[in-house]
């Protein structure tokens, strides 16, 4: 097996928005916010290589959407999708799975394309993988949700016909050295992928952790559907990763990959951040 981190691009939101509660003096510290009051976050996905299968875990932003709706989110940075995978030498073409760990927009978007009229699966010879009941609660989403959960992202795969279900069952094996836990704060069944890789285990955090500044418990995202849900689902996380040295993969983090966590007289804090591929 070999891990190879898919950069593909960088994106703007509102501070306040990923730091919840947590005053805007304190998260400024690791996350500065420009002069309308957003910060800069990563939309690196991971691409697993392993046999015949090639893996990508989520799609970032894509590129379909109109000029309105990018204006809200300021995309910038040189990366894309299609220059990471190009940079290891494979295509859309090559992928032979996508995992999408849960259908908000910037998780899903470049799961689809639009080609003239139509709106396609971007990859054409890959299985879609999501779980039955977070499927439902995208398709039929929720007033507060609705704006994060859009059906030309989503509707597509169904229709295509490459769409498979993952089981709802915690910690289950989906692939040989990859097994899939269930968050339920940030949105229902979110999936995080478990890697075990060169005598590590790796997590693919998704939005259970955005970036090392989320590692104190009170810093929740006002995006969660469950905020409390959300601080028992990762203080247990963060007690199991210091526990076993997991590596975490952050899919949000402008600056840093993967880090690993340390218990402190503060509680779970980050020991050391590093690049996946510095992995020997």
């Amino acid at each position: 097996m070999k891990l190879h981190t898919i950069n593909t691009g960088l994106f703007k939101l509102d501070g306040g928005a990923m730091f919840g509660v947590v005053p805007k003096a304190i998260w400024q510290r690791t996350n500065p916010a420009d002069a309308n009051n957003l910060c800069t976050w990563a939309m690196r996905c991971l691409l697993i290589e392993d046999g015949d299968r090639l893996t990508l875990v989520d799609t970032g932003i894509g590129n379909k959407q109109d000029e309105k709706f990018f204006s809200h989110y300021d995309l910038h940075g040189d990366d894309s999708m299609e220059k990471s995978l190009a940079a290891l030498g494979f295509g859309k073409t090559d992928i032979t799975d996508v995992f999408l760990t849960h259908l908000h927009f910037d998780h899903v978007g470049g799961a689809v394309i639009r080609e003239g009229a139509q709106l396609t699966p971007t990859f054409k010879n890959a299985v879609y993988w999501s779980n039955e009941k977070h499927w439902q609660w995208a398709t039929v989403p929720n007033a507060r949700e609705k704006a994060s959960f859009l059906k030309e992202n989503i509707l597509p795969i169904q229709e295509s016909g490459q769409l498979q279900f993952i089981e709802e069952t915690d910690d289950i094996e989906w692939q040989k050295d990859i097994h899939i836990g269930f968050a339920y704060g940030h949105t229902d069944a979110m999936m995080l992928p478990k890697i075990s890789y060169k005598g590590r285990t790796i997590v693919y955090m998704a939005d259970l952790l955005p970036s090392v500044g989320h590692l104190p418990l009170p810093y929740v995202m006002a995006y969660d559907m469950f905020p409390l849900k959300t601080l028992t689902e990762k203080q247990a996380f963060l007690e199991e990763a210091a526990e076993n040295n997991y590596i975490l993969y952050l899919e949000h983090d402008p600056v840093n990959e993967c880090c690993t966590v340390q218990r402190t007289e503060k509680g779970i804090r980050v020991a050391e951040t590093f690049r996946l591929a510095e992995l020997g």
